[in-house]
């Protein structure tokens, strides 16, 4: 791939935005790059937790937009981000946006449609579309107000403010926010618990906290009992009861 690098370790897969001299700003390619590396994550059950990150000294600073696709429609070009979006979104492993520097933009919401957003204290994020005569896009319309609520994401979308990782953590944007020196060990510890954790169960919760908003209590206690009797007879249960009684960390294989 020409615009990501994709590393696999231990069950973690790194996915590292690679257009440094750009900020690893997004262009037709790395969408398309994007979409086919989620897909093949979304089918891989030796992955089991995805990390995503920026090289250099930035996450990633919003869309390229001087990188069009030649020729390429502009409402294809941008469905084919909202693809991306979805795709990511839907991936069944949990997933880590690791955050150093600028997220902007489109970035900031690639980031922001991961499970969990680590971010170093150089962070800088912005909902900057307007500051372009621009609107959201990658989600940022469905994913800010169920993170903020509807005031204030409309103050970062309307105003297009930069925001600090301290104050990212304080209104819910984001999970954490360490010295930037901090932040690759921590995230490396994360993504070990949550690849050695129980994938199936991990897959499941993931699947129920998503759609929450879209059903009725009935339908979601109803989901739950589904997901719990198949969590119940599966060997990763079985695997942690026998660990309990017998003093000793569990293994879980995704069975």
């Amino acid at each position: 791939m020409k615009t990501i690098q994709v590393n696999r370790h231990d069950g973690v897969v790194e996915v590292t935005l690679d257009r440094p001299a750009k900020k690893n700003a997004i262009n037709g390619e790395m969408i398309e790059e994007l979409r086919a590396v989620f897909s093949e994550i979304a089918a891989s059950t030796a992955d089991r937790v995805v990390v995503i990150a920026g090289s250099g000294d930035a996450f990633c600073s919003g869309a390229d937009l001087t990188g069009r696709t030649p020729g390429q429609p502009l409402l294809v070009g941008m469905r084919n981000v909202g693809e991306a979006c979805v795709a990511l979104r839907s991936l069944p492993q949990p997933t880590i946006a690791k955050v150093v520097g600028p997220a902007l933009g489109a970035g900031l919401n690639l980031a922001l449609a991961c499970d969990f957003v680590v971010a170093s204290d150089t962070a800088r994020l912005c909902e900057i579309f307007v500051k372009r005569g621009l609107t959201l896009d990658f989600g940022g319309s469905w994913l800010l107000p169920r993170l903020v609520g509807e005031r204030k994401a409309k103050e970062l979308v309307f105003f297009g403010e930069f925001v600090d990782g301290a104050a990212a953590v304080e209104m819910g944007l984001i999970n954490r926010v360490l010295p930037n020196d901090e932040i690759d060990d921590f995230v490396a510890r994360w993504a070990s618990q949550l690849a050695s954790g129980p994938s199936l169960a991990l897959a499941a919760c993931k699947r129920l906290l998503d759609q929450s908003y879209s059903v009725s209590l009935s339908e979601a206690v109803e989901a739950e009992a589904l997901a719990q009797a198949e969590s119940l007879e599966s060997a990763d249960a079985a695997e942690a009861l026998a660990a309990f009684m017998e003093k000793r960390p569990a293994v879980f294989r995704g069975v």
